[in-house]
């Protein structure tokens, strides 16, 4: 089993020579307790080419202290790391190795550095004799083992905040830390500084290609790119199930699928299709359970919110059970779409479409003439299928006319967003009234789907000879939910055609 630690932590810069400066006048620090020596004898993992450098990531295999055994560090902010655990064993944990999974694919992890510390350890405690942070003064030994064969040695300080502690506590250490003339560390981990003193150094996966896009081409492979690296990180997020992360690994597989479909004067669609469609099936994989999740969240504060006469009968239970029969898959099935080929094929794929993308006569051409043109196009047939639907009467037609509407507004506020740092301003007056209008159009499916939850639940307590009442005051709110944002329609369309969101200045 793996556990996980938020750490929150800075690192200093010191001489061999150096000792803890006295920390006992930092505010709110009442004593200073002295843990003795720890030495730690840490061998760090990555791929040949060192992906997981690359990625900020860190695994370890390590003996000593308190904490022995395996750790991935995964990065979450600028001196704060997810770092999750898992006991001592002479391979990778597989619990550990799925994390990295998005990142190695196929290739070996092999044993690139050693760490060997020696940590001197003094803990900062507040009146009540409770942990404000862990102070060490770490002398530390480097050894490559792999991709090198140089070695080094240094002195560093760091200091770690407690669990649950307050951020700004650091502020107090640092101010008195710097007085003392210490610096903070350049390197962001003692992995990258080994590996920098050690051997070749690692570039941030963040470095990109390296040159600021001119073409049409660049912009819209800058846009593919980014939404490349969002489905890789997020992936370790998705298989801890992290709040909002399988959302929004669906997202980014829809705004690159509706890129590649947008920008077909630029990527050869011959070539893209088949990736545009791996991507929707990754989506759907993702969307298994999201899509009930939504819609029985949202039928369950519709009866919370009801005044209690309104009630009648046994209705979140029969919810609960209709919702829990409903769902069709789970973390175990989302973790083995994870760990199949399909997916891994997938996530090789877009590595090459980025490394070697189709590009079309178009794609050297000028943004102000071919991204602006995409949009343009996309707003065009958004605007004829807002049209089909204003010009159809209430019933499932127009309905299903604003659905595909809603779809529609999706894809041309993909392509608006791509073509923000194009085109400035003009496009992002773009993106934003294409997130109102979704959020019209995506809150009156919602309705729909509601709808028709309801009357299935209806239909199942009339079986089970429950009372239906509730689920006719529920239908009949939804309707008029519905009926309202129909009625708006006309005039959040206007503004979105107003502006300058219809494209005219781009």
């Amino acid at each position: 089993m793996a556990d996980t630690k938020r750490e929150i932590e800075r690192k200093y810069e010191a001489a061999a020579g150096d000792e803890l400066p006295d920390l006992t006048g930092v505010r709110g620090v009442a004593a200073v307790t002295d843990k003795g020596v720890a030495e730690l004898d840490a061998t760090y993992y990555d791929t040949p080419d060192e992906r997981l450098a690359r990625a900020s990531l860190t695994l370890r295999r390590r003996t000593g202290g308190g904490d022995a055994g395996w750790h991935l560090k995964l990065p979450v902010a600028e001196g704060v790391r997810d770092e999750i655990r898992a006991p001592l064993s002479d391979t990778v944990p597989p619990a550990l190795f799925g994390l990295v999974r998005s990142r190695v694919r196929d290739a070996e992890l092999v044993p690139v550095v050693r760490l060997r510390s020696e940590r001197d350890i003094r803990r900062l405690v507040d009146a009540d004799g409770a942990l404000l942070a862990e102070v060490s003064l770490d002398r530390v030994r480097a050894e490559r083992l792999s991709g090198g064969s140089g070695t080094a040695e240094w002195t560093e300080i760091e200091v770690e905040l407690a669990d649950d502690g307050d951020p700004a506590f650091l502020d107090k250490v640092d101010k008195k830390l710097r007085k003392a003339g210490l610096n903070r560390s350049s390197a962001a981990s003692k992995l990258a500084r080994a590996l920098e003193e050690t051997g070749r150094g690692t570039e941030p996966a963040a470095a990109g290609p390296g040159k600021k896009p001119v073409t049409a081409g660049d912009h819209v492979l800058a846009y593919v790119r980014a939404q490349r690296d969002a489905i890789v990180e997020l992936d370790p997020a998705v298989r801890r199930d992290v709040f909002d992360s399988v959302h929004s690994m669906r997202v980014a597989t829809r705004r690159l699928r509706g890129t590649l479909r947008s920008y077909a004067k630029v990527l050869d669609r011959g070539v893209t299709d088949p990736i545009a469609d791996e991507l929707k099936w990754l989506a759907g994989e993702l969307g298994v359970d999201r899509d009930q999740e939504v819609l029985t969240d949202r039928l369950t504060a519709a009866v919370s919110a009801l005044p209690e006469p309104l009630i009648a009968g046994p209705v979140l239970r029969r919810l609960r059970t209709w919702s829990t029969a409903r769902r069709g898959g789970s973390r175990r099935r989302l973790t083995a779409v994870l760990d199949g080929e399909r997916y891994l094929a997938l996530l090789d794929t877009l590595d090459t479409l980025v490394a070697d993308p189709p590009l079309l006569k178009a794609a050297t051409g000028t943004p102000s003439k071919v991204i602006a043109g995409a949009v343009r196009k996309d707003f065009r047939k958004l605007a004829g299928l807002v049209g089909q639907a204003l010009d159809l009467p209430p019933g499932h037609d127009r309905d299903t006319a604003m659905h595909e509407a809603r779809k529609k507004a999706k894809r041309a506020r993909y392509a608006a967003e791509a073509a923000v740092p194009s085109l400035g301003q003009p496009a992002g007056a773009l993106v934003k009234s294409m997130k109102s209008l979704q959020t019209l159009l995506g809150d009156h499916q919602d309705s729909v789907m509601a709808r028709s939850a309801l009357r299935e639940l209806s239909a199942q307590a009339y079986t089970a000879r429950e009372n239906t009442f509730t689920y006719g005051v529920l239908y009949g709110r939804e309707e008029r939910r519905a009926a309202e944002g129909e009625a708006a329609l006309p005039a959040t369309w206007e503004a979105a055609t107003s502006e300058g969101a219809a494209g005219r200045p781009i």
